[in-house]
């Protein structure tokens, strides 16, 4: 008798982005022209969608509105082939991202609050989480007012499903006894180098880096195996950790052991979901029994590839990663 397929769960906020790409950003009161104006469904939609297209079986346990944002993100989910898990939230819409990506393809958010905030204990377990599991966590659902049903959901899952930590920038900020309570119950650790710097009480945001960066040290100098080391010294034991550095690649700790998987450069114009294509396309991999470096390979693959292609939610297919990887 096989075993059940191992699930990509997603607990984070699916929005709405209005992407908006201008020349430059405006000064502050200032005004600016936008050369285009597109809406895409994204956030946590942008890792089930690439989890899926990778071959994962993907389900998303956060909350969906009612109205056009709620319909756009439900259609994107059922022509992947994602279940939405929890019933519509019925008098409030999805909220909306905007997005102004920059013709370096750096971008800067305004995030709005809506339905998408709506979760409750009872919403997230719809998604029925079991042993072997990947549930995913955003540190943006760490903030009120979704916090605290989060927390106590994740506290009574299951030893055997994982949960996957992607801190985000807000992480480093949040009261001592919230982190350790998500880092109690964590066994993978997601993020960029910044992220993973902040942890240790460094700075949280780095600047991009430059062509002149070396592979294994972020933008600040910092290796990335000694970030990596840092993490897992506050996770559990047998704790898996990935530390991102865009083109340059990641490091994965895995079995005590760190190993450094390069990247992929390319001409990047839409940075914007690169770290979740990234995120959706690992998870997905590890799903289906591939070991965590060979996950990670096609991770860094992923997003080498949605980096050239505009909107958030364009992971490539498990064919077009196949496709990528041959050449290289």
């Amino acid at each position: 008798m096989t075993s059940p397929a191992r699930r990509v769960i997603h607990t984070g906020q699916a929005m709405v982005d209005l992407v908006l790409e201008v020349g430059t950003l405006p000064p502050r009161g200032g005004n600016v022209m936008a050369d285009s104006a597109t809406r895409y469904a994204g956030g946590a939609v942008t890792i089930v969608v690439a989890a899926a297209r990778s071959g994962g079986q993907a389900v998303l346990a956060g909350a969906v509105g009612t109205g056009p944002n709620g319909d756009l993100v439900r259609d994107v989910l059922a022509a992947e082939g994602v279940e939405a898990s929890a019933p519509p939230v019925a008098d409030l819409d999805t909220g909306e991202c905007v997005v102004l990506v920059e013709p370096s393809a750096e971008r800067t958010f305004v995030t709005t609050r809506a339905a998408e905030r709506r979760i409750t204990r009872d919403s997230l377990a719809t998604s029925g989480p079991a042993d072997g599991d990947l549930v995913c966590v955003s540190g943006y659902t760490l903030l009120p007012p979704t916090r605290d049903p989060l927390l106590g959901w994740l506290e009574d899952l299951p030893g055997g499903v994982q949960v996957v930590l992607d801190p985000g920038a807000p992480f480093a900020t949040f009261e001592p006894d919230v982190v350790e309570r998500v880092l109690a119950r964590t066994t993978v650790w997601t993020s960029n180098a910044a992220e993973a710097r902040g942890l240790g009480g460094g700075p949280a945001m780095g600047e991009p880096a430059g062509d002149e960066a070396v592979a294994g040290v972020d933008e600040e100098g910092a290796d990335l195996e000694a970030l990596a080391e840092d993490v897992a010294a506050r996770l559990a034991p047998g704790a898996v950790v990935v530390v991102r550095d865009g083109p340059r690649g990641c490091v994965v700790r895995a079995e005590q052991t760190s190993t450094l998987v390069p990247g992929f450069p390319q001409t990047a114009v839409d940075t914007n979901g690169a770290g979740d294509t990234h995120t959706g396309v690992l998870c997905a991999g590890v799903a289906d029994g591939l070991p965590w470096v060979e996950a990670a390979r096609r991770a860094n693959a992923a997003a080498a590839v949605k980096v050239t292609r505009r909107g958030p939610a364009t992971a490539p297919t498990a064919a077009e990663v196949d496709a990528f990887l041959r050449v290289r």
